[in-house]
């Protein structure tokens, strides 16, 4: 199961999301504070399982 790793960064704060096996298959944009973050992350949670792949080329 993959894991969302929050990160204090220099000009904010921002999370990857990561597989069970530490590979970062996302990052997030820099948010200003932890709550906005987190709210970053419930998007994901609640958004991704419906995203499909596509080829952009």
């Amino acid at each position: 199961m993959g894991k969302f790793a929050i990160k204090m960064v220099k000009t904010g704060i921002k999370f990857d999301l990561k597989t069970s096996n530490g590979e970062v298959i996302a990052t997030s944009e820099i948010y200003t504070s932890r709550s906005a973050c987190l709210n970053g992350i419930e998007s994901v949670r609640k958004n991704a399982p419906e995203a499909e792949a596509v080829d952009v080329e």
